[in-house]
């Protein structure tokens, strides 16, 4: 899809987020829960994951630009059950 006019809110479809066009390209995309996010951080956690890719407005790579490491979701953290020494087994 190409680029959105500045000032104006498009939603997905498929993911139902908001993505609204800026001055200079660099689009904001209003997620549905925390901070707005880059079309970067909306291709590393959702939308290289569609089935209807035709469908989803982030699928040109020269608009969502470089993808960072902090774009994707983090490793969660351990919740420590298979840690301790005489401590449960994993399930096999």
């Amino acid at each position: 899809m190409a680029s959105i006019p500045p000032g104006t809110r498009v939603r997905c479809a498929l993911c139902q987020v908001e993505i609204q066009g800026m001055v200079g390209g660099q689009d904001q995309v209003i997620f549905s829960q925390g901070a707005p996010g880059t079309r970067a951080k909306l291709w590393a956690r959702v939308c290289q994951y569609v089935r209807e890719p035709q469908r989803c407005l982030n699928q040109d790579q020269a608009t969502r630009g470089e993808i960072g490491t902090d774009d994707f979701y983090g490793e969660a953290p351990s919740l420590g059950l298979f840690d301790a020494p005489g401590g449960a087994t994993p399930p096999a």
